[in-house]
């Protein structure tokens, strides 16, 4: 039926509520929200009863049938609340929610939560069958970029505001981790009164709540953030992760971009040099940003510091192994 963001989905409930609602993607805070309001709006709108099921291994879908042919005396309409946590109901599951479509009764709005969905999952009949009926409400997480101007409308709506420096102060402390960021901004609300926050108000009370990630470090490699690759790398070591981990990250996709500079030194332009590398999602506009900046033989050279720095990890050389993840990573992040 339709596909929105879930910033999208205040506007739209308040054009009035639609039978089926499915909520989907990574960022847990979102989700939770996005499911939270449609339920909040059905109960405004006199879905007085509410029933939830929890789809698990043993799961019987008998039970959702059960529940979609009877209503209670006392309710005139009702919300059915399907959790699925894997995003795989099976084959049984899927014939049953496709029954379960067939079927909808007009006193029954029907919310399905799920997880961000494979490819493979996201072309199965059962989900095809959920978006052509339902409102899919996106729940995305917020990428380092527009996480600004994400917490500026959370702090909006507080009616407290910061300026840019500040903002991205905030951003740098909270990447990577929405729910500890949506907290922070929770408690800038209780320590501060409304109005503009200075930076020192905000630097005072926000705690460093980022949770670096592996993928993230290869987002900032990518994009040329030379600033951002050495904190993000830094936080990581801090962390404990494991060398090879970090390495093997980087290298894959020093190996992808190498493909693209190949295809495309070939005469393949770049989106079909993509697509044959099976590069998509988020990993597209990075790697599209770096085929712009970098040449053939930086990645020849890159793959023989990887080579070496996978020697030392296994301490068949010296060296200093987190130095030498971040020049190999300065090679693309400048």
């Amino acid at each position: 039926m339709a596909t929105i963001n879930s910033d999208d989905l205040p506007r739209h409930l308040s054009a009035g509520l639609k039978p089926l609602y499915v909520v989907t993607g990574d960022a847990l805070l979102l989700a939770v929200e996005a499911a939270d309001s449609i339920r909040a709006a059905a109960k405004a709108a006199g879905y007085a009863e509410r029933e939830t099921f929890v789809v698990e291994q043993y799961f019987k879908w008998a039970e959702l049938r059960n529940s979609a042919q009877s209503l209670s005396l006392f309710a005139e309409r009702k919300v059915i609340d399907i959790r699925i946590p894997t995003g795989k109901p099976g084959t049984e599951g899927g014939q049953a929610l496709q029954d379960y479509l067939e079927n909808m009764s007009p006193d029954i709005l029907t919310l399905i939560s799920l997880p961000k969905l494979d490819k493979t999952t996201q072309n199965s009949k059962w989900y095809s069958a959920l978006q052509q009926k339902a409102v899919v409400v996106q729940a995305e997480d917020v990428s380092r970029n527009a996480l600004p101007n994400w917490l500026a409308g959370r702090l909006k709506r507080q009616n407290q505001s910061a300026d840019s420096a500040t903002l991205d102060f905030l951003a740098d402390r909270s990447e990577g981790n929405l729910l500890a960021a949506f907290q922070e901004v929770q408690k800038l609300a209780l320590l501060y009164p409304e109005g503009m926050l200075s930076f020192e108000q905000v630097k005072d009370a926000v705690m460093d709540v980022s949770r670096y990630d592996i993928t993230k470090l290869s987002e900032a490699m990518l994009s040329g953030n030379a600033a951002r690759f050495a904190r993000i790398l830094d936080g990581l070591r801090a962390e404990g992760t494991a060398t090879v981990l970090v390495l093997w990250s980087m290298s894959e996709d020093i190996r992808k971009l190498g493909k693209v500079l190949q295809a495309m030194q070939r005469g393949s332009n770049a989106s079909t040099a993509m697509r044959e590398a099976r590069i998509w999602g988020s990993n597209l506009s990075q790697i599209e940003s770096a085929v712009r900046r970098i040449k053939l033989p930086q990645i020849e050279r890159a793959m023989l510091q990887a080579a070496r720095l996978d020697k030392i990890i296994k301490g068949l050389r010296s060296g200093d192994v987190w130095d030498e993840l971040l020049q190999l990573g300065l090679r693309f992040a400048k």
